[in-house]
């Protein structure tokens, strides 16, 4: 029997809800073959990995995509999870020398730009072929598991005569009246829609002007929710405290399931390649990193993008996606009639640092 638990994923009730630890039939064909690698003990040497995620209905839907099915091949393997992730958090146990975490999602940049200081090195034995996976699925320090989009939406019911149709309408609140909500990690683009409100050019926007960004946003910022991570604004917008935001395409899902009144705006969209990485100090990096490898195949890939609505990182794996996963799916041509911009993770590698460090000051002023 599969053996995970939880220690603080918090979120109100969704679709997906509860899902975390059911032991799903029928979601052992992507991983049953990732095999132990060598050194790391077999099913005689139990293993538990502490894993950081977001919380929510998001993290119930990857221990249901990768952890259940990887402990029923694995049963040597226990996941303990915990929210949320946070580097400073990591920092704190790095110097201490006393890291509680395995690993954790967090954005590839701040894995990259802490590469060897606050996060190991890897060395994934990949299952599936590199060519198989996008784009900057493989950093030194992190491995890629979905795409993740935050677009614009807004209550339908805010806006009886038609809502904002453009990034820079949420910009305008004049025009557009009303409570406005940001996700302040950068991850979810906070500084690349102000820039675009700015001024600058969506098709080339870095590198970003931080400055001009946060100007932009100080003409908002009396009407505006500014949530410290997508958990707190999806409460927001469960209880009608904002009226336009951006929301990541995995807390929208299960508000438009949960029968939400929401209108998705597809102009300029950003996202982001959301991926793990391991604390520095980790004793179970060598089984981490056996895991990282099964959640980026097919079938784990697929499954994680029919349950949040994310899109794929595997270039071979088919989500069947329902009617709301399908509607915040970034890369749907029959969704998103506008423009993505991914996020350039070699200049967020360069000045994460510094821009986390501009946007923090900003917003304590």
């Amino acid at each position: 029997m599969s053996r995970i638990t939880s220690r603080t994923r918090a979120g109100r009730r969704t679709a997906v809800s509860g899902i975390g630890l059911i032991a799903a039939v029928g979601l052992l064909a992507g991983c049953a073959g990732t095999p132990t690698p060598e050194g790391t003990g077999g099913a005689d040497e139990p293993v538990t990995i502490t894993y950081v995620g977001y919380g929510g209905a998001g993290q119930d839907a990857q221990i249901q995509a990768w952890q259940v099915p990887y402990t029923q091949a694995h049963p040597n393997i226990t996941f303990v999870n915990t929210s949320p992730p946070d580097v400073a958090q990591v920092k704190a146990q790095v110097e201490a020398g006393a890291v509680l975490w395995d690993v954790l999602a967090t954005a590839p940049y701040a894995a990259e730009q802490n590469c060897g200081t606050l996060f190991e090195p890897l060395d994934v034995t990949l299952t599936v072929p590199e060519d198989d996976l996008v784009p900057g699925s493989v950093g030194k320090c992190y491995t890629a598991n979905w795409i993740n989009a935050t677009p614009m939406a807004y209550r339908t019911d805010a806006f009886p005569n038609g809502g904002p149709k453009t990034v820079e309408d949420f910009f305008d609140t004049e025009k557009f009246p009303g409570q406005r909500g940001f996700v302040t990690n950068l991850q979810n683009g906070i500084l690349e829609y102000a820039s675009i409100a700015a001024g600058a050019d969506p098709e080339n926007l870095y590198p970003l002007d931080v400055d001009s960004a946060l100007d932009e946003l100080e003409k908002i910022r009396s009407v505006t929710t500014f949530a410290p991570n997508v958990g707190a604004l999806q409460q927001a917008v469960a209880a009608d405290q904002v009226d336009m935001f951006f929301l990541p395409d995995s807390r929208l899902v299960p508000q438009l399931a949960e029968g939400d009144d929401l209108t998705i705006v597809w102009d300029v969209t950003v996202a982001s390649i959301n991926a793990f990485a391991v604390p520095k100090g980790s004793p179970h990096k060598a089984e981490v990193e056996a895991f990282l490898a099964s959640v980026m195949e097919p079938g784990p890939v697929a499954k994680i993008s029919e349950l949040l609505g994310v899109a794929p990182i595997n270039k071979n794996a088919k989500p069947d996606l329902n009617e709301y996963a399908s509607q915040v799916q970034v890369y749907n041509p029959d969704v998103n009639t506008g423009i993505t911009v991914l996020q350039d993770i070699p200049w967020y590698t360069e000045n994460f640092n510094d821009a986390s460090t501009k946007l923090t000051n900003w917003l304590a002023g």
